[in-house]
């Protein structure tokens, strides 16, 4: 699995909907509006760095209302703690 994070820069005017339209997209798992120099931050986990391509170039950058992006891929994670609470979610022990 390869995590990129993506920083987006949005028309002001369109922050809830640009948010809500890359959360629709199919390999953003999380988008997150935040204060500072860019307005939302997207994770985006796919399988191969292609994938990656087509979500990023091909689909987000081309929601309505996304100025621009910068995108980091992730080498390594070192903490699994909130995945592992996500997988145990509903398991009873």
């Amino acid at each position: 699995m390869l995590t990129a994070i993506v920083l987006i820069d949005a028309d002001v005017a369109r922050i809830p909907e640009v948010a809500q339209e890359v959360a629709d997209l199919d390999g953003i798992s999380e988008v997150y509006s935040v204060t500072g120099d860019i307005d939302l931050i997207a994770i985006a986990r796919v399988r191969q760095h292609e994938d990656l391509a087509n979500v990023v170039a091909d689909r987000l950058g081309k929601v309505p209302g996304v100025l621009g992006t910068q995108t980091y891929i992730a080498f390594q994670a070192y903490s699994q703690h909130d995945l592992e609470q996500a997988f145990h979610i509903g398991l009873e022990d």
